[in-house]
């Protein structure tokens, strides 16, 4: 965290962006992948929570490289994210096989050898999802390694910085009709496989960090939103049949989600605002908000379908997916995340005690 002043304001956001994801699965996606499923009375339809979570680890990149050696923050990021993405695929394999569901997806020996090696976004056609939620997590790691070696080099400080930032920006713009345009399959597993259409959800989160710490103006800070705003609205053309279909209604959302992280950036902690026994909710649920936006998606379907052949309405199966998704989420933390950061950090540790 920045620091323990802006604690109860990140860690809010951060479980409120969770919420969010697991709510829109919830509510919506679920009815639109499995529509035998019970149409919800009340729905959230808005793609946002996942996105803002890319905004929210590019900004704590920023807030947190320079502290250490910068291979020690590199394997940190790796030790915290790839044992509990590896584990949740497995977990997530066994769990669909163990409660299979006739016409469902019903993963075999090599979707999981896909799965653990991320290739779908490489070949979508040929490699499927186990759970839809973990196309963040190459993205993140492809990110958090970009971010080390650009400030290893010149080119990650300064000036230069800056124009990295704008490149990253208004290069996948300019290629936006290629994009749609039926491109080779050469090209678009290129595009695809490295994320460029979503490069400014990253960007968008160093200039917050920026801003936040003054180190670009205010209109520089505007521009560069602006035009990660308009990255984001193109993004989410989509080329159906029926010629390119926008969805306004969450490119809006992240809009404001980008102003919201924004505002938490440069302006005071809501500690006081907030009470304590809340604050300590938010706090543990943020502490395991990346194991719960692993596990709740996949399994939580099939809770939902078990739970409706057994007569339950829209309303208990969208709470049994919320609980499920908690309580597999807090069992990653605990028994695989947690420990296997500790474990895979302890050569750093030992490095430094012995300079101490």
């Amino acid at each position: 965290m920045a620091s323990s002043r802006r604690k109860i304001s990140w860690d809010l956001v951060r479980a409120g962006c969770v919420v969010l994801v697991m709510l829109y699965h919830s509510t919506s996606l679920s009815t639109w992948l499995h529509p035998e499923l019970a149409p919800r009375p009340v729905t959230f339809p808005f793609q946002v929570g996942a996105s803002m979570l890319l905004v929210v680890s590019a900004y704590f990149a920023c807030v947190t490289m320079g502290r250490g050696s910068l291979l020690k923050y590199w394997w940190g990021r790796i030790a915290r994210l790839l044992p509990s993405f590896l584990a949740a695929v497995v977990v997530i394999y066994l769990l669909l096989r163990a409660f299979p569901i006739e016409g469902w997806f019903f993963p075999g020996p090599a979707d999981l050898r896909a799965n653990l090696l991320m290739l779908w976004h490489w070949k979508p056609q040929d490699y499927w999802f186990l759970d839809g939620s973990h196309w963040t997590v190459p993205m993140q790691l492809m990110g958090f390694t970009a971010a080390s070696l650009l400030y290893a080099s010149r080119w990650g400080h300064g000036k230069r910085m800056i124009a990295v930032m704008w490149a990253a920006v208004l290069v996948p713009l300019m290629l936006w009709p290629v994009r749609v345009g039926e491109p080779p399959e050469t090209y678009r597993m290129i595009v695809d496989g490295f994320g460029l259409h979503r490069w400014h959800l990253f960007i968008a989160g160093v200039a917050i960090w920026m801003w936040s710490t003054r180190r670009i103006r205010d209109g520089h800070f505007a521009a560069l939103l602006v035009a990660c705003m308009i990255a984001q609205a193109f993004h989410n053309y989509a080329n159906t049949p029926e010629g390119l279909v926008a969805d306004w209604g969450s490119t809006v959302a992240v809009w404001i989600g980008m102003c919201v992280l924004a505002l938490v950036a440069r302006g005071p902690d809501w500690d006081r605002v907030i009470p304590v026994p809340a604050q300590r909710a938010i706090t543990w649920f943020a502490g395991i908000s990346y194991g719960v936006f692993l596990m709740h998606q996949a399994f939580g379907y099939v809770v939902m379908r078990k739970l409706q052949d057994h007569g339950f309405g829209p309303g208990p199966q969208v709470a049994a997916m919320l609980v499920t998704g908690t309580v597999l989420g807090w069992a990653l933390t605990k028994l695989v995340e947690k420990p296997a950061h500790r474990v895979l950090m302890r050569p750093f540790q030992r490095k430094e005690r012995s300079f101490a």
